[in-house]
């Protein structure tokens, strides 16, 4: 069942996103300086990129509640804030879903999962989806690495978090990991960009 679930939403996604994707902004691309942005945490406070100044970079992940893929990806994505927030790359989930498309994704749900699964991490909604419009974000789960640079932040990585979004005990290649490791030894992740799997944002009519 799970398994026919993934495929019928692979399915919709291949046929819909493009078509979505076209009148959508570009959004940054690897290199970029990082937009800054507002966003709202479940606790109530405001956050910006300007808040994580003292951190080496920011693995910034727009991801949802209701989406299979970040329901899939949600142990994983603490995994990664628990790991590698202690090294000075903490992450930073918002979620861009207009609520009035997808109920599920609104705040008070959003502070219930976010309370229930103990995030360890802030998990902000993009009320107004600027930021998702700016970052060109695409689909839930989404990341981009953002590394901090005396001018600000620069964008080091676009894309997926691994490359098995339906089962972690198939994951061969963990793209974020390997990205910030490598950036931590003062180079360029030597994969950059991957395509992000996932549920396409529900964008405000």
């Amino acid at each position: 069942m799970k398994m026919y679930l993934f495929l019928v939403l692979s399915l919709v996604l291949a046929a819909v996103v493009p078509s979505i994707s076209a009148d959508l902004p570009d959004g940054v691309s690897v290199g970029d300086k990082a937009p800054n942005f507002s966003v709202v945490n479940v606790d109530g406070k405001r956050l910006t990129l300007n808040t994580f100044d003292g951190a080496d970079g920011v693995i910034l992940i727009f991801t949802c509640n209701h989406c299979p893929y970040s329901i899939a990806y949600e142990d994983r994505i603490i995994a990664l804030h628990n790991e590698f927030a202690k090294q000075g790359w903490p992450v930073l989930a918002v979620n861009p879903n207009d609520p009035e498309r997808e109920p599920e994704d609104s705040f008070e749900n959003m502070q219930k999962r976010a309370k229930e699964k103990e995030f360890p991490f802030p998990y902000a909604l993009d009320a107004t989806q600027e930021v998702a419009l700016a970052y060109g974000a695409r689909r839930t789960p989404h990341v981009f690495i953002l590394k901090k640079e005396k001018i600000g932040f620069r964008v080091a990585y676009i894309g997926a978090i691994d490359d098995s979004p339906r089962d972690e005990s198939s994951v061969e290649t963990r793209f974020v990991s390997d990205a910030i490791n490598t950036l931590e030894l003062g180079s360029n992740p030597v994969t950059e960009i991957t395509k992000a799997i996932g549920c396409s944002i529900k964008w405000k009519k």
